[in-house]
């Protein structure tokens, strides 16, 4: 089971709207066959593991370990678990149950009712870990949220005033190339309308190999000044703005989303984005929409380089709570991720 989470971790941030999964096939106390899902639409991480079997007459003799119950419905690719009965694997080993509703048992009770013998909860905590994001988007009906600043060591976001409209660097050129890579991981990135007209930033993972997360602005005045990085071609972005006009045109990548002045914002972003199936968010400031995901206790992770520089003064980093779970140098910034317990 260890082996299927190996695997499944490399499928992420290419399998959205799909969970991360990994299989492993073993006879006689020895691999035969394993496999991953790659990406929404291609082969399950079971039918690469059968496909991986030189001789499938040992299929018959053999286990089947999945981080992830086998599907039971037809999708873009046909049920695993009905392969899995078709080339008479008799045991399957499974690491957790899936919660998406559609599957949710089905593929276990498939499985057992063909005669199968079958584990459930197989290094379990593992593999709801991998998949914090599926799970989180299920069962919470909304994006798995990851809160990502950067502060000096006497603890400031950012000056108060500054000369032009770009960022100001806390965090080392590998801390922002780290950042980067995270963003291949998620689906979605978001900043307040504030950020966008202080800093201009692109929100891509330009030094990354990798996709570019969907862009998300929000902010009561989200009338963008021309030019903007986040207006370019790059990436598709959404604007969520409770004002009438917004002075930019509607472009073919990017969309604008009315909301209600008289309802929560977060809330209403949130909603409209588990509509849109965005399953994980990133969200990288400023101080004011950092502070509302965190007052409203709307968060799962907290990603918190802490520079070398010192600003003196300027605007004080978010106030959070939360478990520890890593504290690590990344070169001289110190890295510190929090979970929300």
């Amino acid at each position: 089971m260890k082996r299927c989470i190996e695997l499944a971790r490399l499928g992420l941030g290419s399998t959205y709207p799909n969970p991360m999964v990994g299989s492993v096939i073993v006879y006689d106390n020895k691999i035969i066959g394993e496999g991953w899902h790659d990406k929404s639409g291609n082969p399950h991480a079971e039918v690469n593991a059968i496909n991986a079997v030189d001789d499938k007459k040992l299929l018959k003799k053999a286990t089947i370990y999945v981080s992830l119950e086998p599907c039971s419905h037809y999708g873009k690719t046909p049920p695993c678990s009905d392969l899995i009965i078709e080339k008479g694997i008799k045991k399957v080993v499974i690491g957790t149950v899936d919660p998406n509703k559609q599957v949710a048992g089905k593929g276990i009770q498939k499985l057992l009712n063909a005669g199968c013998k079958v584990v459930v909860g197989v290094e379990e905590d593992a593999c709801l870990e991998i998949n914090k994001r599926f799970f989180t988007y299920h069962q919470k009906k909304r994006p798995f949220i990851i809160l990502k600043w950067a502060e000096s060591i006497d603890g400031f976001i950012a000056p108060n005033q500054k000369d032009e409209r770009a960022p100001v660097w806390i965090s080392n050129l590998y801390s922002r190339q780290l950042t980067h890579k995270w963003r291949t991981e998620e689906q979605a990135i978001l900043v307040g309308g504030n950020t966008v007209l202080a800093d201009n930033p692109s929100l891509t993972s330009r030094t990354w190999q990798g996709n570019n997360p969907l862009r998300v602005v929000i902010g009561s005045k989200a009338k963008l000044p021309e030019g903007s990085a986040v207006l370019n071609t790059e990436a598709t972005t959404l604007i969520f703005s409770t004002d009438d006009a917004i002075n930019i045109d509607q472009l073919a990548n990017h969309e604008i989303i009315s909301l209600n002045p008289n309802e929560n914002t977060i809330k209403q972003v949130l909603s409209h984005l588990y509509d849109k199936h965005i399953q994980s968010l990133i969200i990288e400031g400023g101080l004011h929409t950092l502070s509302q995901f965190i007052n409203q206790n709307l968060w799962d992770e907290a990603r918190i380089f802490i520079g070398s520089k010192m600003l003196l003064s300027g605007v004080k980093a978010p106030n959070i709570k939360g478990k520890v779970k890593q504290e690590k140098p990344v070169l001289n910034d110190t890295l510190k991720i929090l979970f929300n317990d």
